[in-house]
């Protein structure tokens, strides 16, 4: 994938297939230690120690509509072309929690490129789940809960056009005072 953003987005779409109710997205970079931390969380069916192996290798799907799933490989293999990893936590009925970190100084380093249209995306087109994202660099972060937006917005989704365009503002505002002018 030519962004990370859309290794995100498959994983997180993992989670939604697995059920999860819940679904956390972490984006944490360490400009110092040149660093890039990405963690999507869920509390889906989770998986076996087998599972876990075999969810790393291209050629197992769980998927019906095709015979070959490339989102962890690709993801673990942009992480260990930088000299980073991926580690994937998995317990049956628990959830998973997949992590990956990039040395973002690396010439192999994929961009980031648009997070906030993914998490967007994911927020908008699957207003049944709740998501936490977390944006972060070098300690300054924000957090957006979509628990707490619904409650506030009292049954209103947040497809509605003007609230969508509202949350697609917010979180470009926020990355900008977060970022500072580094991205």
């Amino acid at each position: 994938m030519r962004e990370l953003s859309l290794n995100v987005l498959d994983i997180a779409q993992n989670s939604i297939s697995a059920g999860a109710s819940v679904i956390e997205i972490e984006v944490l970079r360490d400009t110092v230690k040149n660093e890039l931390f990405i963690g999507i969380y869920d509390n889906g069916k989770g998986m076996t120690a087998e599972q876990v192996e075999r969810v790393k290798d291209p050629f197992f799907t769980t998927r019906t509509t095709r015979k070959v799933g490339m989102g962890i490989p690709l993801f673990t293999l942009a992480a260990r072309q930088t000299g980073g990893d991926l580690e994937i936590q998995s317990e049956p009925g628990k959830g998973t929690k997949v992590t990956a970190v990039f040395n973002t100084d690396s010439v192999d380093f994929t961009p980031l490129g648009d997070i906030n249209s993914t998490v967007w995306t994911l927020m908008t087109m699957n207003t049944d789940r709740d998501f936490v994202y977390r944006f972060g660099i070098d300690g300054r972060e924000f957090t957006l809960k979509t628990s707490e937006l619904n409650e506030i917005l009292g049954g209103v989704k947040l497809s509605e056009p003007e609230i969508s365009k509202w949350l697609r503002e917010y979180l470009d505002e926020q990355t900008d005072n977060i970022c500072g002018g580094v991205k």
